[in-house]
């Protein structure tokens, strides 16, 4: 137990040797480290699956989410240990406003693959609509590509095809007339009226043979134009055939088809929502946990310390000014003037 207390002592970035002595204040730092440590290895799972959606590859996806957890882990630590309890309200607050900044900023990119993870099915559910509209788009593009040159032909076909339709009819109609003249069942009603019906016969004779001559003429243009649609519509079929269809598997294509579904579902949105919000809770919650909480015995002692560090420093600097105007009057008035300005500079650096 003490050496699981110890370890989030570490994760926290305490002076471990302070809080020894400041039992009261290990319980908000034990709090304080595992918020730490959890968020790293929530850190570490996300990037593991963020990175295997990239290269489906379970080793470097592995070592990618130790690394990114180890990252992230040290970043959360450094924020909540360089956060110090002055007794200044609002100098304490904007103390940590970069912080909590640099934090939600951590959350959102942290809970955004696991957010995928979560909810992978639906995520493929809706992958495979978005390949299917790909691949329809595709589809129209190369079906409207080729639709101009086949209502040409078809128009033509149609053209052609209607004036051989035409004159069979008429043709049809002239043998009709002749038939009913012949056996008198229409035309004059004079029973063996053969001059008239040889008349209407030749007539039906001409109409057949200009259709016949229009048949002959245009069967050679119908085969052409068939033929040029039937190529058409192979070559449409082929290129349909030959697309590469997007193998949506990718982060981008997973946050696309996320935001998609909150869209979509209010369901989705909400949980999506939620999601988020616990994750920004986790990773901002340490960071308000030291900013609300009163100065406790760790910070008085902590503040002595560098107090004391500070006060050393001053001091040392007191000792070399005092040293250096004992020397100075040993030197020329230019040497005097470098000496001071150096000494200006350190003042001012430190």
């Amino acid at each position: 137990m003490n050496r699981l207390k110890t370890f989030f002592w570490a994760c926290s970035g305490a002076n471990q040797d302070i809080l020894k002595n400041c039992p009261s204040e290990s319980s908000k730092y034990v709090g304080i480290g595992a918020t730490v440590f959890f968020t790293g290895v929530f850190a570490a799972f996300a990037g593991d699956y963020a990175l295997y959606t990239v290269f489906d590859n379970y080793w470097s996806a592995t070592l990618f989410g130790i690394v990114w957890g180890l990252m992230i882990f040290n970043l959360d630590r450094y924020i909540v240990s360089s956060i110090r309890k002055n007794g200044d309200s609002q100098q304490e607050f904007f103390q940590i406003l970069p912080r909590l900044i640099l934090a939600i900023v951590i959350s959102i990119v942290v809970a955004k693959p696991l957010e995928l993870k979560v909810f992978e099915k639906e995520v493929n559910s809706e992958i495979a609509s978005m390949i299917q509209e790909d691949i329809t788009l595709k589809e129209l593009i190369i079906k409207n590509r080729f639709s101009d040159s086949r209502k040409r032909i078809n128009s033509e076909l149609t053209q052609i095809k209607s004036e051989i339709a035409e004159k069979t009819n008429y043709r049809n109609e002239l043998r009709q007339i002749a038939r009913e003249e012949a056996d008198d069942t229409g035309g004059t009603g004079q029973r063996n009226a053969g001059q008239i019906y040889r008349i209407k016969k030749a007539d039906a004779d001409r109409v057949e043979a200009e259709l016949q001559e229009l048949i002959s003429v245009n069967a050679p243009i119908i085969a052409k134009k068939e033929m040029e649609l039937s190529e058409l519509n192979n070559q449409e079929m082929a290129e349909i055939s030959a697309l590469e269809f997007s193998q949506l598997t990718g982060l981008a294509s997973r946050i696309e088809a996320l935001d998609r579904l909150t869209k979509k579902s209010s369901a989705i949105n909400m949980a999506h929502l939620f999601i988020m919000l616990l994750f920004l809770v986790v990773e901002t919650s340490p960071i308000f946990v030291k900013l609300f909480s009163p100065r406790g015995p760790y910070d008085y002692v902590l503040k002595t310390e560098e107090y004391g560090f500070e006060a050393f420093h001053f001091e040392d600097l007191a000792k070399v000014n005092t040293t250096i105007k004992k020397r100075s009057s040993k030197l020329t008035r230019e040497e005097v003037g470098y000496v001071n300005e150096r000494l200006q500079l350190g003042l001012e650096r430190s």
